[in-house]
């Protein structure tokens, strides 16, 4: 990519988190930290990768995300807003009643929410079998699916990822956001995984490991995807919890997190800080 494109693809990321950060600003509190943590993948995701139509979210043949750790759904919301397919205002509305935007993803609700998500685990099953029957109806489209670390500890994650090794599935890219901590504590100190690249691997992906939080690494990565074959694709996501909003990084506790009036101030001059140096 030229210098333009990775500045635009790195100014949409400050505005997912801008649009994240409001969303859950307007609540009092939310899943800020592994909503910040997968911003990055979002704007090359959405901003170069993916094949969407704002105007026809229910395209049959469109790429889709399934975004399994649900409570991520503030991002995956704000990407959603800044591309037209909801009013920017509305993600005031966030988890309140009446709210298209719930806690967590609900594709019955949200237009441009492709998966129904939040029971840590099932959005990997339900997206091996969005990609097969995609295969079989013959569609070029492809799966994107974004599992959390702490997730990967579910036994259901490992099952759908054999499956989608059995099956072929080379139009499902599992994107994983090793951002190390979880919901309790670190995640090597809840239930360490290992090496994710070699058990990837060994459950017969095609794998690879970048940084998470830099668009260009990301956009070489999942251009690699689009070669096809015979093997399902997995993407290591090396994040920082938090990213992109530095007290929030620092902060280890930062799954749940409150966002008052005054943090809120700071973060958003933080963030647009960003966005003029990137834009002018």
């Amino acid at each position: 990519m030229d210098e333009i494109n990775v500045k635009k693809l790195k100014a949409f990321a400050v505005r997912i988190r801008m649009g994240t950060l409001e969303a859950i600003h307007s609540l009092g509190s939310g899943h800020l930290g592994g909503s910040l943590s997968i911003a990055d993948v979002l704007a090359v995701l959405y901003g170069r990768e993916m094949k969407v139509d704002p105007k026809n979210p229910a395209w049959p043949e469109r790429d889709k995300l399934v975004c399994s750790k649900g409570h991520a759904g503030p991002a995956v919301y704000s990407t959603l807003a800044n591309l037209g397919f909801i009013p920017y205002e509305e993600l005031k509305t966030l988890n309140r009643p009446g709210t298209r935007l719930p806690s967590h993803c609900d594709r019955n609700k949200t237009p441009g929410v492709d998966m129904t998500t939040g029971s840590l685990g099932q959005g990997t099953s339900l997206a091996a079998g969005m990609a097969l029957g995609d295969r079989l109806r013959g569609y070029s489209s492809r799966t994107f699916l974004i599992v959390g670390d702490g997730e990967s500890n579910e036994g259901q994650v490992w099952e759908a990822f054999s499956f989608a090794a059995a099956k072929k599935l080379s139009n499902l890219v599992v994107l994983l956001d090793w951002n190390k901590r979880q919901l309790d504590g670190y995640t090597d100190d809840v239930l360490p995984m290992g090496d994710y690249v070699a058990k990837f691997n060994a459950f017969g992906f095609d794998t690879v490991k970048v940084d998470g939080n830099n668009v260009e690494e990301l956009a070489k990565a999942l251009e690699r995807t689009r070669q096809g074959g015979d093997k399902p694709y997995a993407i290591i996501l090396d994040t920082v919890k938090g990213a992109g909003i530095p007290e929030v990084a620092e902060t280890v506790m930062n799954h749940s997190y409150t966002v008052d009036d005054d943090r809120f101030r700071r973060y958003m001059a933080g963030l647009e800080a960003q966005l003029q140096e990137l834009e002018g």
